[in-house]
C-alpha cells in the first residue's frame, strides 16, 4: 500500500454535497469544470424501516442537479457497501445507463455477508453486480480530471477512497474534526487497519480537500462535510489525542464498545452487496428483507 497517490492528480473538481438527514449521510456530485462531465459518489436510496417503504427522493435530487448544471454523468461510484443506508447505485444505473463501480475487495464483503444471510450458492459473490471493480492505485477519468483509487480498509474490508484532482472522498475513515474517526467494529473491521488507512490519507498534500461520508451534527451544529488534510492533522479530536497506532487502537476500540450497531446494518447490507438492488420479488410480487437473528453481536439491553 503506497503512502499516497503515485503522481500529482490534475484538476480541481466542482463538488456539491447533498446531506441526507435520516441517516446523516453525505452524497456527492463531482464535476469537471472544463468538460462538465461528472460522477455521483455514495448515493442514497430512501428507506423507512418502520413502514418498509422505499423511495428515490434523494437519488432524483442528484439527477436533477446534474441536469440543472448541464453536466454529463459518467460514473456512479460507491466507496464501500454501506451499513447505515441503502445505496441508490442500482436505481441510478437503471435510470441512466451509466456504469457503476466499487472497490474490488467488495467480493470479500459479499462472501462474509452471504454466509451471515445464509444465501444460496446461486448468489454470485464475485462483484458482478457492478460494472467496474477498482484495484488499489487504479486511475480513471472524470472528464479531464484525474482520479485515483485508494484502498482504505478498517471500517470495512472493502473500503476505498477516491482522490479526484485536489479532492479526496474519504467515506467512513475520518469525519469532521469535532467527530473524530469512524468505527471499526463491523464484521471484517479493524481499528489497527483503520489507523493505517488514516495515515495514508494524512500523507496527501496538506491542502487536499477532504469530503467525508457522514456527519452527525455534534452539539446540534449545522451539517458539515468538507475539511483539509492540514485541518484534520491540527484539529481531529481522535488524531490529536492518539498520536501512535497503539493509542489509536485503544481509543477506537474503547469507543466502539460503547456504540450500538447501526439501526439499518442488517437491512442495508443485503441490498448494498447486490450493488444497491432490492431483493427480487417473491411469488406475490412483494420484496422482502431477511433479518438474521443473533448474528453479529450483542445488544445494549441496559439502555
Amino acid at each position: 500500500m503506497s503512502a499516497q497517490t503515485s503522481s500529482p492528480l490534475h484538476g480541481r473538481p466542482i463538488v456539491k454535497g447533498f446531506y441526507e438527514k435520516r441517516t446523516g449521510s453525505v452524497q456527492y456530485v463531482v464535476a469537471d469544470p472544463e468538460t462538465k462531465k461528472c460522477a455521483i459518489i455514495d448515493p442514497v436510496l430512501d428507506f423507512d424501516p418502520k413502514s418498509g417503504a422505499t423511495a428515490t427522493i434523494q437519488a432524483d435530487e442528484l439527477l436533477a442537479h446534474v441536469e440543472r448544471e448541464g453536466y454529463t454523468l459518467e460514473w456512479i461510484l460507491d466507496t464501500h457497501p454501506h451499513a447505515d443506508h441503502f445505496s441508490a447505485a442500482g436505481y441510478l444505473k437503471d435510470k441512466t445507463g451509466v456504469p457503476t463501480a466499487i472497490g474490488e475487495r467488495v467480493v470479500e464483503v459479499q462472501k462474509l455477508w452471504k454466509g451471515i444471510y445464509n444465501w444460496p450458492d446461486s448468489f454470485p459473490a464475485d462483484g458482478s453486480q457492478w460494472d467496474r471493480l477498482f484495484a488499489d492505485g487504479e486511475r480513471f477519468r472524470i472528464g479531464n480530471l484525474d482520479a485515483e483509487v485508494m484502498f482504505t480498509p478498517g471500517h470495512t474490508l472493502a473500503s476505498i477512497a477516491y482522490a479526484v484532482g485536489d479532492a479526496a472522498f474519504i467515506h467512513d475513515t475520518i469525519f469532521m474534526p469535532d467527530s473524530g474517526t469512524a468505527r471499526a467494529d463491523f464484521p471484517g473491521g479493524s481499528a489497527r487497519v483503520l489507523w493505517q488507512s488514516i495515515q495514508r490519507i494524512m500523507a496527501l498534500p496538506h491542502e487536499t480537500r477532504l469530503f467525508t461520508g457522514h456527519d452527525y451534527q455534534p452539539g446540534g451544529r449545522e451539517a458539515q462535510w468538507e475539511s483539509t488534510v492540514g485541518q484534520q492533522k491540527r484539529e481531529n479530536m481522535h488524531l490529536v489525542k492518539a498520536k501512535t497506532e497503539e493509542e489509536f487502537v485503544a481509543l477506537r476500540e474503547a469507543r466502539d464498545r460503547e456504540l450500538p450497531m447501526p439501526k439499518l446494518i442488517l437491512h442495508s447490507l443485503q441490498v448494498n452487496i447486490r450493488g444497491g438492488r432490492l431483493p427480487e420479488p417473491e411469488s406475490n410480487g412483494k420484496r422482502y428483507l431477511k433479518i438474521p437473528l443473533d448474528a453479529i453481536g450483542g445488544a445494549p439491553w441496559d439502555e
